[in-house]
């Protein structure tokens, strides 16, 4: 199943359900879409591209001119569409230079240039142009973002550090964002960063690796004494070299790293429920996923079949469901939308906005930790509003913040990125084999949610304990934990990351 996004990874994503762009803030009427930039040649700002005219182009013979590949074309005009412009600034000399993202393939873009002598220098005129061509360009997105860059060189199997010179840095450079970069060093590395980061000196943390850097830098944040406000202000983004790449899918839909590269600079901040995990006496931060039963084996058991790629959990998956595994546990949940019809309501409602909500999120004083828990820990009795239910024949227990687990896998069709739930699948184990096969395809067919086997609810908060188990196999966000019971509660927009919509995944919805 391939990613629900625009076939033109550079279209605004802002134009998805509206025949014509919105309107740059505070665009002066004065300054004029058309720069001439030359006796036959010009730069024209058009609907949602930038229009280049130069007769030259006819006479070049070779199979690049200013950046624009000419191979095999007869044509004075080409276009550079709005999305990939990366940066535009002239000198005093009247020299203007435009860096865009250039498309190489359906999976990689590089850095071009296309730069221009003006013939008549005007100076405020052109600089009034280009503020007018990046206003176009960037719309509601920063400029010029203030990165602090984290690279696991572990990661993809020791490949991200190649990659993010490659494919990822000369994106960042090109558009002009302030980048400080750093190697996590060992595990933890990145809750240990996160703890001691000054906040005030950066915009946003981008995790050149798998999902399990960002899974330590959500805890490493989340354990400063002025947490809330550290995770409003930081965006935290991930720029894919691992083997999870779950988190870039989801905001960015893509898994390439120069496409991710390119979504983040024109990335809008949007708000991301975090949850928080007790086991024991500990407190985690989760932002993806939580699992008991069979995903979580497939997923943990499976460490040896790395080789396979992403076909080692679908394989996982289903020998396990064929097997009729099944992981017995008291399960009670505290929910929000119970029926598929009002999950799916509720998911069409946000969806039908074509444009972001206001981020009217309060900014939290300065020394505000994590929010209380409003239904205490693990160690606490059950609060009077849950009941506990004993699932005796439980094969899958997962619970989803994100849509996508990976590419081909969207197992949370209905997930949002801040509506208060995190979604909650149950199957039982000793679903006949036809059937077990039949809800692996669902999966890929984006059919899984109206499969009748399938309990799927949106929750705000939930309590498992598994039983008739020694040992097994708990994982959060891909991440193993102690095989022991855990409770997990929801806040509504705590975290905030970087997207393409600024308000929804990339991905097909139900």
């Amino acid at each position: 199943m391939s990613l629900a996004v625009d076939n033109d990874p550079f279209k605004d994503p802002s134009l998805r359900g509206s025949s014509a762009p919105p309107q740059p803030p505070h665009e002066s009427p004065h300054v004029p879409d058309t720069l001439a930039v030359g006796r036959n040649a010009s730069l024209t700002l058009g609907t949602d591209s930038l229009i280049v005219l130069d007769e030259g182009l006819l006479q070049s013979k070779g199979a690049n001119c200013c950046g624009i590949n000419l191979a095999g074309k007869n044509k004075t005009t080409r276009s550079i569409p709005f999305a990939s412009i990366l940066w535009a600034e002239h000198s005093e000399d009247g020299h203007v230079t435009i860096q865009y993202a250039h498309t190489v393939s359906k999976t990689v873009v590089r850095p071009a240039i296309i730069s221009y002598q003006l013939d008549k220098v005007d100076s405020a005129l052109t600089a009034a142009w280009i503020e007018k061509l990046l206003a176009r360009a960037y719309g509601a997105s920063q400029r010029q973002k203030r990165v602090k860059v984290l690279v696991n060189p572990f990661g993809g199997q020791g490949a991200a550090l190649k990659s993010y010179h490659k494919h990822i840095a000369p994106i960042l450079a090109a558009a002009r964002c302030e980048l400080d970069v750093e190697h996590t060093q060992y595990s933890g590395h990145g809750v240990d960063i996160a703890k001691n980061l000054d906040m005030e000196a950066f915009d946003v943390v981008a995790c050149c690796s798998g999902d399990g850097i960002p899974h330590e830098v959500w805890n490493g944040l989340g354990q400063r004494e002025d947490a809330a406000r550290a995770l409003f202000k930081l965006a935290i983004s991930q720029l894919p070299c691992g083997s999870g790449n779950a988190m870039s899918l989801n905001f960015n839909g893509t898994a390439s790293p120069s496409l991710a590269a390119l979504a983040v600079v024109k990335g809008l901040r949007t708000p991301l429920d975090l949850v928080s995990v007790t086991q024991g006496d500990t407190r985690m931060l989760s932002f993806l996923s939580q699992a008991v039963g069979i995903v979580a084996e497939a997923d943990l058991a499976t460490e040896h079949l790395r080789w396979m790629g992403n076909a080692r959990f679908t394989w996982g998956v289903l020998s396990r469901l064929i097997g009729q595994t099944i992981y017995p546990a008291d399960i009670a949940v505290q929910v929000v939308h119970d029926s598929k019809a009002a999950i799916r309501a509720a998911y069409q409602a946000e969806t039908s906005n074509s444009s972001p909500s206001h981020d009217d999120r309060p900014i939290p004083a300065t020394g505000t930790a994590l929010p209380a828990l409003k239904y205490g820990t693990i160690n606490d009795p059950l609060p009077p509003s849950w009941t506990l239910i004993p699932h005796d024949k439980l094969g899958n227990f997962y619970a989803g913040n994100l849509a996508y687990m990976s590419p081909d896998n969207n197992f949370f069709p209905a997930a949002l990125p801040s509506d208060g739930c995190i979604d909650l699948v149950r199957i039982r184990g000793d679903i006949k084999r036809h059937t077990a096969v039949q809800t692996m395809l669902a999966i890929s067919e984006n059919k899984f949610f109206d499969l009748p086997h399938v309990d799927y609810q949106k929750v705000s908060a939930y309590r498992i304990i598994p039983k008739g188990q020694k040992d097994g196999y708990i994982s959060i966000d891909g991440e193993k934990v102690p095989f022991a019971p855990f409770q997990v509660e929801v806040h509504r927009g705590l975290g905030t990351v970087l997207s393409r919509s600024g308000h929804l995944f990339e991905a097909e919805g139900v």
